[in-house]
């Protein structure tokens, strides 16, 4: 039994490494979105965390996050939405600028964007972070999208504001865009359904 799991771990890690690899040797912005969506579904799953971070992999998907081709923003979001719950990741995240990163993408046209923006942000909240993404701004976005006619994005926002805020953050949030016409001037993402 231990050979054979020795042997898919093995192959498991040469596999992962191959996509790292492709993704940084082709030319072809279809291929690296194809590598890129594979590496996030391959992040969902915990036996790959190890491999995922020996490769750099969290890097690779921040990298992402400032490149014009949308569908490599939407998948390294993805991947980053589910290194984010390992709490090594999260702190590379943390350390490389993440909190600023992905706060920025919560004004994507993309709603699947914004939803792992919400989410990511939730995993990456801790003590020494939670004034970060609790700033009034990013709470006036909660805000809005609470509103949206997408119920996952309602839905998501609704429990950012109650999981992670104060009550007195939220009134005060709320206080700060009385007068207002738009939260900050975000607009909402398109729903993809």
């Amino acid at each position: 039994m231990w050979r054979k799991d020795s042997a898919e771990s093995s192959d498991r890690f040469e596999y992962l490494q191959t996509l790292v690899t492709e993704f940084q040797d082709t030319d072809s912005e279809e291929a690296k979105e194809q590598v890129l969506a594979n590496l996030a579904n391959f992040a969902y799953d915990p036996k790959n965390m190890d491999y995922l971070k020996e490769l750099q992999v969290t890097d690779l998907f921040l990298d992402m996050l400032t490149e014009e081709n949308e569908n490599f923003v939407e998948f390294g979001m993805g991947g980053l939405c589910n290194l984010s719950m390992d709490p090594e990741c999260r702190d590379i995240i943390l350390q490389s600028s993440g909190i600023s990163l992905v706060t920025n993408l919560l004004s994507s046209r993309r709603e699947e964007t914004v939803l792992s923006a919400i989410t990511i942000l939730m995993n990456l909240t801790k003590p020494s972070s939670r004034s970060e993404i609790t700033d009034p701004a990013i709470l006036q976005c909660m805000l809005r999208f609470s509103l949206s006619e997408s119920p996952r994005l309602r839905n998501l926002a609704a429990v950012f504001l109650q999981d992670y805020c104060t009550e007195e953050q939220v009134a005060q949030a709320e206080q700060q865009m009385k007068g207002q016409q738009t939260a900050v001037g975000i607009p909402l993402p398109e729903d993809s359904s």
